[in-house]
């Protein structure tokens, strides 16, 4: 296909997804390019066509408008109407205290903000390397920026590969695709293969991907997509087009917010009318009333109360090994009904290790230990053994420690190593069965070597040991069992092939080991030859060995109602073996493949997500879509991920979570979670903080709405009673109310301790919202009584003939006391608040007695007292109020009592 003009250009960036297809002269052809490369001339005008060769760059928004997106909340909106009407009136406290909430609310979230930009810019600096181009037929170095489509492109060890290519030449080539793809190892290349449109992407082994590493080896590619056509590119345009999942904190609150502003200027506007034509107040002075009561109706505490819960869980994550990037996104994770986890890094330990030994096909030796780190032993029928008790052993490990390129080491007291992961884990297993390579290569050095090459399935090494030439080989178990004429034992070739494929069919990746007398011959070109009529050593099997404590952090998510889902790029019969072993899927029915995937309509892919626990061969384009799809169908996701290949997913779902450690900064930045050990027990227990963070959230809801409820109520069966009872407060008296109980105790409340059965409770429906069935009775309830009782007092008092004035100032006193006495209520829904100790949390404690403490200074100083008018009251009359101020925490417990046998929870969640 001649390249010539933007049609054609887009023509070609879609059909870049087949260029694994045919041979290379087809290829060749279609990019009008040979072995000379491109001409300069050619070359510029093929970047002026096809642009550049990096990521396209979003747009940035001004800090204008990142600190005005902060305001965009129906509560907000009131809050700013509330700060400014307050300050119409004079009062410039209760408007300075709501405009410092929203500056504060607004400096975190334009923070974040700004933090996320530079996710565009970690992509970027992935495709910003060198590259080894032929142009008019010369090998020069250019920048990568510079490739264009065409262009002959020459990769050896260590490269980062500048574009996505099809490879002409490969010799030995093996490719870390992990942050592509997700696979755990590194993929060896193959220029002659050829595939299906639909064969995976982790499968198409003749082409190289922009942004992967050349582990070793030699190439020599064909640019075939550049810039955003690139696979990496396409990821780009997700990640960055991608608005994101909402954290279902955010969600909830919007919808509480729109239902609290409606019901509060209702509200106000009954309370006003009634003040106007049934006590013949003036319109301005309902006004001034009515500004007053929507003030302390709307709970403004509620953003700064928000805000602590969550720094208080970010801190408490913190400790437990969880950052967090975005602040509602603490709760998010605790609200999670679905973990989409990676597999290789969080599940697993992403370092192989060796778990089985077969010695000729008969005696299975378990390898106690995980990771490189050779820490552990070997059991044979639950037996210690070694290389010194066993000489079938020794012979087997002797020869994984010298067909070996690898180093494994300590340095100040950590094991370091280097090398090939196959080979590492070889010399782990030999340090564990009591060989170093140190000692053997000294008393056997090598003469000769026959490097691994993937057409050839080996690896040979020839050593001299007491003056005779020996050849050590490892390799696939067929080709290595093809070299041999028996082992110690009888040979039984086809029951030692079923022994390896049944190693395989565990999740095992097998390597069959064999030695033997001799040197290794040459063909007549020099190329080394194949050894044959070798021993059979034996078989070691090794595997990507699950995290310590993973199991038990999947079972505590199911415990917690949490579905797990494991995402990867492997191979569908290594998943689905590390998922039985994690207790999460255990018949293949269970496993969903990447190519199925792709020929899925919505209801089919629907219906995957529901039957499939584990996704293996899956694509970034594929996980994105999983993650909408799982949003789709209900579930709040929370998704995994360290490479480039997991941003799209990370930033789509609900809370992303990315790997600290082995993480991209791509991924890093996409996230909302950072895992700083890369471990998924860590996760789990920021999964339990973060329902201790929505808990909280919720007690201080339950305080802050009950008691402006029970306010508007009081006030509204006073206007009711008509001329029978006198203003029960003053516009001051409750802003003072509001500002000194509610304001003061809400924060405080932030900081409860979480329950012991957090994690035993099923996830909250997603659509549930926050203010729920529970809360609302418990809000009527309280109001009620703290209303009724309010009135009654008021009224008993002024037909006491109290003063108008002294009547107010005890029924000031008496609703500080009826919210002192109501966070107790609040600590718990289902629980008695006779079972929780006051110095559980301290802070609440402190809370309400500097709250009571600083109504009774207002009782006390005579400029409060002037400007409240309030006045000191006898002992008596505390007595009294105490009293009375008591039967909330009656009538609540007597809820709680009744809630449990109408849904017979047992002191759990009415949710679970």
């Amino acid at each position: 296909m001649a390249i010539r003009t933007p049609s054609d250009a887009a023509e070609f960036v879609q059909r870049s997804a087949t260029w694994h297809m045919g041979d290379i002269a087809h290829v060749s052809q279609q990019l009008q390019a040979d072995d000379q490369g491109l001409s300069t001339d050619e070359a510029v005008r093929r970047q002026a066509e096809f642009g550049p060769n990096r990521l396209p760059q979003r747009s940035t928004h001004s800090p204008w408008q990142i600190v005005s997106r902060q305001f965009s909340s129906p509560l907000i909106y009131v809050l700013i109407v509330a700060s400014i009407v307050s300050m119409s009136i004079g009062d410039y406290k209760d408007a300075g205290f709501i405009a410092a909430v929203l500056a504060v609310n607004a400096l975190i979230g334009s923070y974040q903000e700004w933090r996320a930009e530079k996710s565009r810019q970690a992509l970027q600096r992935l495709l910003h390397v060198r590259a080894l181009v032929t142009r008019d037929g010369m090998t020069q170095e250019i920048d990568a920026e510079e490739v264009v489509p065409g262009d002959i492109i020459w990769l050896e060890s260590g490269n980062r590969v500048p574009a996505d290519l099809r490879l002409i030449n490969t010799q030995g080539v093996e490719v870390d695709e992990s942050l592509l793809t997700g696979e755990s190892l590194a993929v060896r290349k193959e220029c002659e293969w050829s595939g299906e449109p639909s064969a995976p992407l982790a499968d198409r082994l003749n082409l190289a991907y922009a942004a992967s590493i050349v582990i070793r080896g030699r190439a020599k590619g064909i640019v075939v997509a550049t810039g955003v056509s690139t696979l990496i590119g396409q990821l780009a345009i997700d990640v960055l087009s991608s608005e994101g999942g909402k954290p279902p904190l955010i969600e909830r609150m919007e919808r509480f917010s729109k239902s609290i502003a409606v019901a509060v200027v209702g509200a106000v506007v009954v309370v006003s009318m009634l003040g106007i034509f049934i006590h013949k107040q003036t319109l301005s002075e309902m006004f001034l009333f009515g500004v007053a009561l929507a003030v302390s109706a709307i709970p403004e505490g509620l953003p700064a109360a928000l805000t602590v819960a969550l720094a208080v869980a970010t801190t408490r994550m913190a400790r437990r090994g969880v950052i967090v990037r975005r602040l509602a996104a603490v709760e998010g994770l605790g609200s999670c009904t679905m973990i989409a986890s990676d597999k290789t890094g969080t599940l697993t330990c992403n370092e192989l290790t060796v778990r089985s030994i077969w010695l000729d096909g008969e005696s299975q030796i378990d390898v106690v230990g995980v990771g490189f780190a050779p820490m552990g032993n070997l059991l044979l029928n639950d037996q210690p053994v070694s290389a010194d008790t066993s000489p079938s052993l020794a012979n087997l490990v002797r020869g994984a420690i010298l067909c070996n390129e690898a180093a494994l080491y300590q340095h100040k007291g950590k094991w370091e190593w280097r090398g090939d992961p196959t080979d590492i884990a070889l010399l782990s297993l030999g340090i564990k069965a009591g060989l170093s390579r140190e000692s053997l290569i000294h008393h056997s050095p090598e003469i000769e070597a026959i490097p691994f090459e993937p057409e050839q399935q080996f690896a040979a090494t020839c050593h001299r040991i007491n003056g005779q030439p020996t050849l050590f080989v490892k390799g696939a178990p067929e080709r290595v069992l093809g070299m041999c004429d028996g082992p110690c034992g009888t040979f039984h070739f086809d029951r030692l092939l079923a022994v390896a494929e049944s190693m395989a069919a565990q999740g095992y990746r097998v390597l069959g080991l064999a030695d033997g007398t001799g040197e290794v011959n040459h063909a007549s070109d020099g190329a080394p030859l194949p050894p044959n009529g070798l021993t059979f050593r034996g078989f070691v099997g090794m595997i990507d060995p699950l995290r310590p404590g993973v199991i038990d952090a999947v079972n505590r998510c199911h415990s917690a109602g949490i579905r797990v889902c494991m995402v990867t790029g492997d191979h569908p019969v290594t998943a689905l073996a590390i998922a039985r072993e994690l207790g999460l899927a255990d018949n293949p029915g269970q496993v969903v493949n990447g190519a199925d995937l792709a020929k899925f309509n919505e209801e089919e892919l629907l219906a995957a997500i529901r039957r499939g626990r584990v996704f293996a061969r899956v694509g970034p384009r594929q996980k994105l879509e999983l993650v909408n799809a799982a949003r789709a169908d209900g579930h709040f996701v929370a998704v995994t991920g360290d490479g480039v290949n997991d941003a799209p997913a990370l930033k789509a779902a609900n809370v992303g979570m990315a790997m600290g450690r082995s993480g991209t900064d791509v991924a890093r930045e996409a996230a909302d979670l950072i895992i700083s050990d890369d471990n998924f027990s860590t996760l789990v227990n920021g999964v339990e903080e973060g329902r201790i963070a929505y808990d909280n959230i919720r007690k201080v809801i339950y305080l802050l709405v009950s008691a402006g409820t029970a306010e508007v109520l009081l006030i509204g069966v006073a206007f009711a009673a008509g001329t029978l009872l006198p203003l029960p407060f003053l516009p001051v008296q409750l802003l003072w109310l509001n500002l000194v109980t509610n304001g003061i105790q809400g924060v405080a409340l932030a900081f409860e301790p979480g329950d012991e059965n957090v994690l035993k409770r099923k996830p909250r429906p997603p659509r549930e919202p926050i203010f729920d069935q529970l809360m609302f009775e418990r809000t009527i309830v309280a109001a009620i009584v703290m209303a009724v009782v309010g009135v009654l007092t008021f009224s008993w008092m002024i037909y006491s003939n109290w003063t108008t004035v002294e009547a107010r100032n005890g029924l000031l006193l008496l609703m500080v006391l009826f919210e002192n006495i109501h966070i107790g209520n609040c600590r718990s829904e289902t629980e008695s608040a006779l079972l929780r100790s006051p110095l559980r949390s301290p802070l609440l404690l402190a809370g309400a007695i500097g709250a009571l403490l600083i109504h009774v200074a207002g009782m006390h100083i005579p400029f409060l007292q002037e400007l409240l008018q309030t006045t000191p009251v006898s002992w008596k009359t505390w007595s009294a109020l105490l009293g009375l101020s008591l039967t909330v925490f009656v009538a609540l417990e007597l809820h709680k009592w009744t809630w449990k046998l109408r849904y017979n929870q047992s002191g759990k969640d009415s949710q679970e």
